[in-house]
């Protein structure tokens, strides 16, 4: 009777073990299978840029548009710009940019005046004004608007590449020629302060004795004068952005300017009508 119990209990359990078996199992594999939301993101990705690369491998035309903004550092000054692009081939895109920014002349550079004391009964104040540039006559501003061309050189092998193209075009420039304002101390009182421009009085102006700082920023606006120009731009630019859809790069170049009128930046030194520099820029923005 006991052997008999024995077997019919195994024959019963022995069916319950292998479906309990067999339920563990489904589950270890539906957990394996089982991709978190995030990872499927990251996955699908990859997925899209791979097909990407593979299209713009066979000659396929995958993005329409592109914008960036650069940063530019000139060795005659600085500027930034915002650039709209559109793809015409995988090679060719037509460009079109806005830029605004300052030229300085090299031997420009700012001087800490000397502390002024103001007497009064019974104490004294000593004040210290505005950095200023020794010799400035006019803070020189340019706008420009210009169209142009973006030609691929070498793309990207892959995701971590570096793709090279040239850059070139020109356009329409406005130079914003706005009088420089120094605060110099009356030669008479010694306390009386106003604010000059070069041409007001060349030889207080240049005294460096009687300065005592720079006139705030926004004096001279209403003293503006407009110089239309024309410029040109050439550059290589180096596209180091990881994803395909996003440009950072690092870009070299050269701007030509020609204004119809010489301007003069620093009293003591030649005035000119064209102007001829290099560039370093960081470059971003997207494709779509």
């Amino acid at each position: 009777m006991v052997v008999k119990h024995i077997i019919a209990s195994i024959l019963v359990l022995t069916p319950l073990l292998m479906f309990a078996q067999n339920s563990s199992s489904s589950d270890s594999i539906v957990k394996k299978t089982t991709i978190s939301p995030r990872r499927q993101r990251i996955q699908a990705r990859k997925d899209h840029i791979n097909k990407l690369i593979e299209q713009e491998d066979d000659g396929a035309l995958v993005y329409n548009k592109q914008w960036a903004f650069g940063i530019k550092l000139n060795t005659d000054g600085y500027g930034f710009y915002y650039e709209r692009g559109k793809y015409k081939t995988i090679k060719r895109t037509n460009l079109w940019w806005f830029e605004i920014g300052e030229k300085k002349q090299h031997n420009q550079q700012k001087v800490t005046p000397a502390p002024t004391v103001t007497n009064y009964p019974g104490y004294s104040i000593v004040s210290v004004g505005n950095n200023f540039v020794y010799g400035k006559e006019n803070n020189f501003y340019q706008a420009k608007l210009g169209f142009g061309r973006q030609i691929l050189i070498g793309g990207k092998g892959t995701t971590n590449g570096v793709a090279v193209s040239a850059t070139y075009g020109g356009g329409l420039s406005l130079g914003l020629v706005k009088p420089y304002y120094v605060q110099v101390l009356d030669s008479l009182s010694q306390t009386d302060v106003s604010d000059i421009k070069y041409n007001d009085n060349p030889s207080e102006f240049l005294d460096p004795t009687l300065i005592v700082g720079a006139s705030g920023f926004a004096k001279g606006f209403d003293k503006i004068t407009v110089v239309p120009g024309l410029h040109l731009r050439g550059s290589l630019r180096f596209d180091y952005g990881r994803l395909r859809e996003t440009l950072s790069a690092l870009e070299v170049g050269f701007n030509a300017d020609y204004y119809t009128q010489k301007v003069t930046i620093m009293a003591q030194n030649p005035n000119h009508n064209f102007f001829l520099n290099t560039y370093i820029a960081i470059v971003f923005g997207g494709r779509k």
